[in-house]
């Protein structure tokens, strides 16, 4: 089943998150409305909700995080370009599965699925890919709004050797034995609010429906619901019928040129000499 998606309607959103108000969002779209290098005509109030509740609620942090999302998305061009639903899309998704999962998690939380289809690593475009993720996230995300937090599951079976929501969870299934003590090594050298956010499960092992009910997860992964092939034809025929809504998204970009006092970002202003995001400037 699939079809032109619905935005999800920001009069939920306040029925979901009673924190948050319309006045909230209207002084952060009076903001944007300051800031002429910003696409404000083509945020929606939804999209600042979204900014919003991913800040905790906070309008200050919000307003950095709105500006280093669009320019990140900008500066990217690789991955956020004249975005369309072409073929390098559609072939990623026969040789990776990117899938939202059905159902949240046992706190709540609304799972990504992702695993390869194909064993030839020759196939394989990591640029395609993390361009097909973004891709089915937004439109995800464009028809559920806001989630209490957002998990990754990495089922490693065929890897042999490899986003405004808040990342509670991320988990590898069908891992090598070997992978827990390369984390272990890893350990002293990634930060602490990040290592405990990672599960490595092994293959046959049954802790991760701890986490992600079994109703959720693909008959051949040993779970309940669609086979594999069925959710990635699925998933296919969702971006291709929401095409509209990626034309849509490619008008939601800086203009550089209309910066206040002429500061214009450059790639290693937002992410670092070293590729790394630089850290939001935050009392």
């Amino acid at each position: 089943m699939s079809g032109v998606i619905q935005q999800f309607p920001a009069e939920k959103e306040y029925e979901k998150n009673p924190d948050i108000s319309p006045e909230d969002i209207r002084k952060l779209r009076e903001w944007m409305k300051t800031q002429p290098h910003l696409p404000e005509q083509h945020w929606t109030d939804l999209d600042l909700i979204i900014a919003y509740h991913c800040c905790e609620c906070s309008t200050e942090v919000a307003k950095q995080v709105i500006d280093l999302h669009i320019s990140s998305r900008t500066l990217l061009k690789e991955l956020f370009h004249d975005r369309v639903i072409d073929k390098r899309i559609i072939d990623t998704l026969h040789v990776a599965l990117l899938a939202p999962l059905p159902t949240p998690t046992v706190h709540g939380y609304r799972a990504m699925y992702c695993r390869l289809l194909d064993g030839d690593y020759r196939k394989y475009n990591l640029t395609d890919m993390v361009r097909t993720f973004m891709a089915v996230f937004d439109l995800w995300q464009y028809e559920e709004g806001t989630w209490p937090g957002f998990v990754i599951i990495i089922d490693m079976d065929l890897v042999s050797e490899c986003m405004l929501a808040k990342v509670k969870e991320v988990h590898f299934t069908n891992a090598p034995p070997f992978m827990d003590r390369v984390l272990m090594l890893l350990k002293p050298f990634i930060a602490n609010d990040l290592i405990h956010i990672l599960h490595v499960h092994e293959k046959k092992s049954d802790v991760l429906f701890e986490y992600v009910p079994k109703e959720s997860f693909p008959e051949e992964c040993g779970g309940n619901y669609m086979k594999l092939e069925s959710l990635r034809d699925l998933h296919i025929r969702r971006l291709q019928d929401n095409k509209e809504f990626f034309v849509r998204e490619n008008l939601r970009r800086v203009d550089e040129s209309l910066r206040p006092n002429g500061k214009t970002k450059t790639i290693e202003d937002v992410f670092g000499i070293q590729g790394s995001f630089k850290k939001l400037d935050i009392d």
